[in-house]
C-alpha cells in the first residue's frame, strides 16, 4: 500500500487534471444517445420505406408484365405473330392509332381479310392457319393483330399509369434491343428518335446497366433495377431462335420518393422530441437516485485511499440506506477495506516466502546445472574423439541429464536419462539416478548389469513410482566397439563415415524404477573413424507447434543430415535446435529438450604438431612456414595451402593486434593435426588474451559497395568461406579457434 501512495504523488497529473460529474457525462451519453437514435429511425425507416416500395413497385410490375403477355397469348398464332413481326418490321403497314379513328385502316383490313377468307376468324387464328395462307394475306393479318394488340397494350399502360411499356427482343451479350412494340398516349409521334414512341423494329443500342437487367431478366425471368429515381422491370416472355422475348416497363419514382422522404424525415423528429423530453425526466431521477448517493461513497473510497481508517470509513458508510445496487455497494466497499487490510498483511508474508522459493529454485537450477557437464571440450587431450551435448529443461529445473566419463584410459561411458515428471521431483530423482548409474559404471559392471543393479535398488524403495528410461553405452577407445543397453529409452542415430544418419532400433527394456528384477539385453556396434552417435531424449521428437504437431523422429534425422561430414557434434546439435525451433516457433515448450551427439575418430587423426610464439606480426612469417612445412608434407594442393595461409594470417594478425591490449608477453600457440591419410587438417590457435569470439560477428552484406558496408569483419568473412569450419571455444581461460579444411 505504501508502494500505491508513493505512485500517486509521483503523477501530479493526477490530482490537477479536469474532473466532469458524472451527470455531464450522462447527459452526454442520453445526447448522443438521441442524436444516434434519431439517424438510426431516419435510416431504418428509409430502408423500410425502399423495400416496401420496391415490393410494391415489383409486384405491381409483374401483373402489369402478365396482362401484357395475357394480351399477346390471347392470339393463338402468338409465337408465329411475334417471328413475322420481328422478321418484317419493315414490310408491314402498320396503324398505330386505331383504337382512336372512326373509320380506320385496321377496320377495313378486317373486312378485306373476311372478305378474302370467310370461314376464318381472325381473332382465332392458329399457327398452321397462318402458315397456309399466301404470303400477302400473312402480312394482312400481322398487320391487323399488331394494330388490335397494341390497342391493348395502350389501354393497359393508360390504365396502369406506366411510363413506358413495351415488348423487345434481344440475344446475347444483351447490347441491343429490337422493339416489337411500345405502349403510347393518343397522338403521341411515333418514329425511331429518342424522344419518340418507338415503331416496330426499332433497334437501340442499351447501356450497361440495362444489358445486366436483360441478363438478369433471362436467368431469373425477371428483374427490377432502381436508377436515379427511374425504374425498369423486364420480364422474359419466350425464345425463338436463341432470340430472347422480353417484356419492360419504366416508371418515373421521383415524386413518390419525395413523399416518402418527407414523412420520414418528419417522423424522425417527433421520434427525437419525444426522447429529449423522456432523457431529461430520467436525468433528474439519476441525479437524486444514483449521483448524490454515489457521491457519497466516492468520499468515504477517498478517504480511505488517504487514511486506510476502514473503521471510519464503515462508520461513514453505513449512512447510506438505499436498498439497491448502490446500498450494496456501500456495503462491498466497506467490507473490502477489512479484506484489503487483511490481504495487505497476507501479501507481506506470500511475497517473502515467494522470494525465499525463487531464490531456492535458482540455486537448484545452478546447482542441477554444475551436476551435468558443460565443460567443452571436456577431454581436450584426447584426439580419438569429440562430444557435445546440451540441456535446456522445460522448468526452472528438469528431469532430463545426460553424462560422460572416462572409466580408464581405454573406456568412455555416454548416458542419456529421461526421468517421469518435471519440476523439483524429477530434479531430485535424476540426480539419485545419475550417481547411482556413474558409480555402477565406474565400478566395473556392463551397461546392462549396471542398469540392473541401479534399476533393484531404486525399486527397493520407490514409493513415489517415479521411473527413469536410460540409454548406457560404453565405448572401448582403442577398437570403437560400443556396447550399449538400452532401458525404454529412446533409438539412438548412428552415422557411419560416408553414409548418412539411420536410426538404430535397439532392443528396449522397462525403465528404470519401472519393476524390480528386470535383466537388460545388451548389443554391440563397431565405430569406425569418422562415426557419429547422436542420442536424445523425448522432447526432441515430441517438440510441438500451435497446432499440436508433433516435430517427429523424420525431422529430426532430416536436421541430423543437413550438416556435411566434416561437421563438429556441436555443429550438429545446432542444426537440430535451429529445426526445432523453426518448427515450434512461438509455441510454449512443454518437455525438458537434451541432445548428445558423440564424434569417434579412432587413432586415424595423428598426431598434433605445435608451435608457440610471441603474439607478435613479425612472428607471422615464422607461423605461415610451420604450417606451410606441414601442409607440404601432406602434399597439400597449392590453392588450398593458399586458403590456409589466408586464413591462419587473419587469425593470427587479430591476436597480435587485440587479443593482449595491456601486456607485451602474450603467447599464441598454433596446433597442426593431419589426419594419418592426408585428407583433412586442423588447425587450433590458441592465447591466454581478452576473451573474444570473432565468429559472433555477423557477416557483412558483400552485395553493397564497399563504402557503403561496415568496418570490420571481412576478414572472418573470407575464413569462413574458405574453411570447411571455424569454430571458437573458451576453455581453462584460453580463446581456442579451429580451422578444419578438406585437402582432397
Amino acid at each position: 500500500m505504501i508502494l500505491s501512495h508513493s505512485v500517486i504523488k509521483y503523477n501530479p497529473m493526477r490530482q490537477n487534471r479536469l474532473k466532469i460529474s458524472i451527470i455531464i457525462e450522462v447527459a452526454i451519453l442520453f445526447v448522443i444517445g438521441i442524436f444516434l437514435t434519431g439517424i438510426l429511425t431516419y435510416v431504418s425507416e428509409s430502408r423500410m420505406s425502399d423495400i416496401n416500395v420496391k415490393k410494391q413497385t415489383e409486384q405491381r410490375s409483374a401483373q402489369i408484365a402478365d396482362e401484357a403477355k395475357l394480351a399477346i397469348t390471347e392470339f393463338p398464332a402468338y409465337e408465329w405473330l411475334i417471328r413475322y413481326w420481328y422478321d418484317h418490321p419493315l414490310l408491314l403497314n402498320i396503324e398505330y392509332d386505331a383504337l382512336f379513328e372512326d373509320n380506320s385502316m385496321t377496320r377495313e383490313k378486317c373486312e378485306l381479310f373476311a372478305e378474302r377468307h370467310p370461314d376464318l376468324q381472325l381473332r382465332y387464328l392458329t399457327e398452321e392457319q397462318c402458315e397456309a395462307l399466301p404470303e400477302e394475306d400473312q402480312k394482312l393479318y400481322a398487320e391487323i393483330a399488331y394494330s388490335w394488340l397494341l390497342t391493348r397494350i395502350n389501354e393497359i399502360k393508360k390504365a396502369n399509369n406506366v411510363d413506358y411499356l413495351f415488348c423487345v427482343v434481344t440475344e446475347e451479350p444483351y447490347s441491343d434491343q429490337v422493339f416489337l412494340f411500345s405502349g403510347a398516349e393518343h397522338g403521341v409521334y411515333r418514329g425511331t428518335g429518342k424522344d419518340d414512341a418507338y415503331i416496330l423494329g426499332k433497334s437501340v443500342t442499351v447501356s450497361q446497366s440495362q444489358m445486366e437487367g436483360m441478363r438478369e431478366a433471362v436467368e431469373n425471368y425477371n428483374h427490377l433495377a432502381d436508377a436515379n429515381g427511374w425504374v425498369d422491370y423486364y420480364s422474359l416472355f419466350g425464345t425463338f431462335d436463341e432470340h430472347k422475348v422480353l417484356i419492360g416497363l419504366t416508371y418515373n419514382m421521383t415524386g413518390l420518393m419525395a413523399d416518402i422522404e418527407d414523412q420520414t424525415v418528419t417522423s424522425s423528429r417527433r421520434a427525437i422530441l419525444n426522447q429529449i423530453v423522456l432523457s431529461l425526466i430520467c436525468l433528474v431521477f439519476i441525479l437524486l437516485f444514483v449521483i448524490f448517493p454515489l457521491r457519497n461513497v466516492q468520499k468515504y473510497i477517498h478517504e480511505y485511499k488517504n487514511t486506510k481508517d476502514s473503521k471510519s470509513v464503515i462508520k461513514g458508510l453505513s449512512r447510506t440506506n438505499l436498498r439497491n445496487e448502490i446500498g450494496q455497494l456501500a456495503e462491498d466497499v466497506s467490507e473490502m477495506a477489512l479484506e484489503i487490510d487483511y490481504h495487505v498483511e497476507k501479501t507481506a508474508s506470500i511475497t517473502a516466502e515467494k522470494e525465499r522459493i525463487n531464490t531456492e529454485l535458482s540455486m537448484a537450477t545452478k546447482i542441477q546445472a554444475a551436476m551435468l557437464p558443460n565443460d567443452f571440450p571436456p577431454f581436450p587431450d584426447r584426439t580419438e574423439f569429440d562430444i557435445y551435448a546440451s540441456m535446456d529443461p522445460a522448468k526452472e529445473v528438469g528431469g532430463d541429464f545426460y553424462d560422460f566419463f572416462l572409466i580408464d584410459d581405454d573406456h568412455l561411458a555416454l548416458v542419456m536419462a529421461d526421468v517421469s515428471g518435471k519440476g523439483i521431483p524429477a530434479a531430485l530423482f535424476m540426480m539419485i539416478s545419475k550417481i547411482l548409474i556413474k558409480n555402477y559404471v565406474r565400478s566395473g559392471l556392463s551397461p546392462a548389469k549396471a542398469l540392473e543393479t541401479v534399476n533393484n535398488q531404486i525399486c527397493s524403495n520407490n514409493k513415489e513410482d517415479m521411473f527413469v528410461t536410460v540409454w548406457l553405452g560404453e565405448l572401448e577407445i582403442s577398437t570403437g566397439i560400443l556396447k550399449a543397453a538400452n532401458a525404454g529409452h529412446e533409438y539412438p542415430v548412428l552415422k557411419k563415415p560416408g553414409g548418412r544418419f539411420e536410426l538404430i532400433k535397439d532392443k528396449h527394456g522397462p525403465a528404470v524404477g519401472a519393476m524390480g528384477g528386470i535383466r537388460y539385453k545388451e548389443y554391440e556396434l563397431q565405430l569406425e573413424p569418422g562415426s557419429k552417435l547422436f542420442v536424445y531424449t523425448d522432447g526432441v521428437p515430441e517438440a510441438t507447434d500451435a497446432e499440436n504437431e508433433f516435430f517427429g523422429t523424420e525431422r529430426m534425422v532430416t536436421a541430423l543430415n543437413e550438416k556435411s561430414d566434416a561437421a563438429f557434434p556441436k555443429q550438429i546439435l545446432g542444426s537440430v535446435r535451429r529445426a526445432v525451433d523453426n518448427f515450434v516457433k512461438d509455441s510454449e515448450q512443454f518437455d525438458d529438450l537434451t541432445m548428445m551427439c558423440f564424434e569417434y575418430r579412432g587413432s586415424s587423426l595423428g598426431r598434433v604438431k605445435e608451435l608457440t610464439v610471441d603474439a607478435d606480426k613479425q612472428k607471422l612469417t615464422e607461423v605461415l612456414a610451420f604450417v606451410d612445412g606441414e601442409l607440404e608434407a601432406a602434399d597439400c594442393p597449392v590453392k588450398i595451402q593458399t586458403q590456409i595461409d589466408v586464413a591462419v594470417e587473419e587469425i593470427f594478425v587479430n591476436i597480435a593486434s587485440y587479443s593482449y591490449p595491456d601486456r607485451e608477453d602474450g603467447k599464441a600457440t598454433i596446433q597442426v593435426q593431419m589426419r594419418e591419410d592426408n585428407s583433412e587438417v586442423t588447425i587450433t590457435l590458441i592465447d591466454d588474451g581478452m576473451r573474444y569470439d570473432p565468429t559472433a560477428k555477423a557477416d557483412p552484406d558483400v552485395t553493397l559497395p564497399a563504402s557503403d558496408r561496415d568496418i570490420g569483419g571481412l576478414g572472418i568473412f573470407i575464413t569462413k568461406k574458405f574453411m570447411e569450419d571455424v569454430i571458437y571455444e573458451y576453455s581453462n581461460g584460453r580463446n581456442h579457434l579451429k580451422l578444419r579444411k578438406m585437402l582432397k
